[in-house]
């Protein structure tokens, strides 16, 4: 196939082709997901903390540790949770 405007249609093609075979599989992988996740909620789990516990585990441990010191600073902040020197 001839170039057009420097652009190889055959390469082209096989781009768009292979883009639009990796977004079939992701949303199959996307409805497999899903499936897992009514699965775990008609079993008595709760689906949001199971993102939020998934979610977490692709986080570095260091990454996390601070946003849960900092989720516990602002929840004390609020009056959410008593602070030590409030126990005292």
């Amino acid at each position: 196939m001839p170039d057009v405007g420097g652009i190889t249609a055959d390469q082209l093609r096989s781009y768009i082709e292979r883009i639009e075979r990796l977004e079939e599989e992701k949303a199959t992988l996307a409805a497999d997901i899903r499936e897992v996740y009514a699965e775990a909620k008609g079993n008595g789990f709760d689906t949001k903390i199971m993102r939020q516990v998934i979610r977490l585990r692709k986080m570095e441990q260091a990454d996390r540790q601070e946003q849960e010191e900092l989720l516990e600073l602002y929840k004390r902040a609020l009056g959410m949770i008593e602070s030590p020197h409030d126990e005292e």
